[in-house]
């Protein structure tokens, strides 16, 4: 496997490979709430218990599993990229870190 490729084409057009994923309504409000939540009066938090009726701990594991699918990047490809792009940042970060205390 080409490990450039996205989660989901890995297996497309394959024998036996699952159906490509597609988005709930929910999946999209949480990526329309990623790309607007500034426009909204209020702190990130409360724009999210309000719109989408999740704790912020729910809402973030929600967007870190939906950013993996190609039907998140087919939605807003923009914002999926840039999502991908700051988590591998704070990957980075947090091995650095880790590497650092070890000296």
């Amino acid at each position: 496997m080409n490990h450039a490729q996205e989660p989901d084409q890995a297996h497309r057009g394959r024998p036996g490979a699952p159906e490509p994923v597609t988005l709930s309504e929910q999946d999209r409000a949480i990526l329309d709430v990623e790309r607007e939540w500034w426009r909204y009066a209020g702190a990130k938090d409360t724009v999210i218990r309000e719109r989408l009726a999740l704790s912020g701990r729910d809402y973030y594991r929600a967007l870190n599993r939906i950013v993996d699918h190609d039907a998140a990047l087919d939605h807003d490809p923009l914002l999926v990229r840039r999502l991908r792009r700051q988590r591998v940042a704070r990957q980075r970060q947090r091995s650095a870190r880790r590497l650092d205390r070890r000296e």
